[in-house]
């Protein structure tokens, strides 16, 4: 196969890949928050729960910028929801060689209430540290950015984050809590996989309690 056609080969495998439900683009959600007091012992717990039980939880610091972009046209329907793009990268000197990542989440389906987790499509996109100049020439507005260190324990597929976020500025934590994130990535329809995460959840009750959170029912709309 010639250089010319690889490109044209790998599209062509994706999109095949695409129609029979292979690639993992729909992120099951549960989140909570627990005190900072509380913590160490949540770490206690997930440490006993997960895998690698014998090593110590991965840690990370990481950048987070959130991008907007909305139609020219709706710019006057405050209900229209902007696309929204998510910039993350490494703090910790020693990832410096990594690439930035680009993320994309959607909207939540919200058409079956007795499933027990968030569902949203979520792309995920390797990219170079001109991302951010990038979007802003393609009219995306910087919305909000933030740092996060926390930590990061697997259970199977399933990925379980306990991290705190903080000013990028003068690095002074937002809030007296962890935010704790229960995610899992999965093809379109593998929903059985929401009833494993429900029962993980349970396991962590009462230190806390993990719930699908629709955030568009808690962020502002318009302008005051």
């Amino acid at each position: 196969m010639t250089s010319e056609n690889q490109p044209i080969a790998a599209m062509d495998s994706l999109l095949q890949a695409s129609k029979v439900n292979i690639i993992p683009n729909q992120e099951y959600l549960l989140q909570g928050s627990i005190l900072d007091v509380q913590v160490q012992r949540l770490l206690h717990r997930l440490k006993g729960l997960c895998d690698n039980v014998e090593t110590a939880p991965e840690q990370f610091h990481d950048y987070e910028a959130c991008f907007s972009l909305r139609n020219i046209a709706d710019e006057q329907a405050i209900h229209t929801a902007p696309l929204l793009l998510r910039v993350r990268r490494s703090n910790d000197p020693a990832d410096s060689h990594m690439p930035w990542q680009l993320r994309y989440v959607g909207n939540p389906e919200l058409g079956d209430t007795k499933r027990p987790t968030l569902v949203r499509s979520c792309f995920d996109i390797s990219c170079s540290p001109s991302i951010m100049e990038f979007l802003t020439e393609m009219g995306c507005r910087l919305e909000f950015e933030y740092t996060v260190r926390g930590y990061l324990f697997r259970k199977g597929r399933m990925k379980i984050t306990v991290s705190k976020i903080f000013r990028p500025m003068n690095q002074e934590p937002l809030s007296g809590s962890y935010l704790v994130e229960l995610s899992l990535l999965a093809p379109v329809g593998a929903d059985a996989v929401a009833e494993d995460m429900r029962v993980f959840a349970e396991k962590l009750k009462p230190l806390v309690i993990l719930e699908k959170i629709d955030h568009r029912r808690i962020a502002p709309t318009g302008p005051n």
